[in-house]
């Protein structure tokens, strides 16, 4: 069975964006990661979208959404719960069923950075190696039995 992990950002549109796909392409079928908000824009930046693209892993079906998705009795049970901006780390968050482990682990926001697209994009590019770094060190130091311990 899949470790569950849901990746939190106050806005949900650009680093859970990105922690969610490198989670679920790196993880090898192991970890299934989801992403959200608690204010969540309603829209995925098309940065994130063409930094994922450009990367080889597949945009189809990702949107900016609550965590009040994951409250729900039907919703995936989660194993782990990471909060990738000192927002979401600060806020009380709702009481997750099963109560999984939670972790902070802050990186920028490319979302905030300025000046032309190719700029910004560096930016994001530059955010994106940070969290794949993280990503990685995190499946292979815990692996999927042992993320409860975080």
């Amino acid at each position: 069975m899949a470790t569950n992990v849901l990746v939190l950002r106050t806005g949900n549109s650009a680093r859970s964006v990105l922690a969610e796909c490198l989670i679920n392409d790196l993880g090898g079928g192991k970890w299934r990661a989801f992403s959200a908000g608690s204010h969540p824009t309603g829209t995925v930046n098309p940065l994130s979208i063409e930094i994922l693209g450009e990367k080889g892993h597949s945009v189809e079906g990702l949107r900016s959404k609550s965590w009040d998705e994951f409250v729900t009795p039907d919703a995936p049970r989660m194993d782990l719960v990471i909060t990738v901006c000192d927002n979401a780390a600060g806020e009380v968050c709702p009481i997750w069923p099963g109560h999984p482990a939670k972790v902070h682990i802050g990186f920028p926001d490319p979302a905030a950075a300025e000046g032309n697209h190719q700029e910004r994009l560096a930016v994001f590019r530059e955010v994106y190696g940070m969290i794949e770094a993280k990503v990685r060190r995190l499946i292979e130091d815990l692996g999927p039995e042992r993320a409860g311990e975080v």
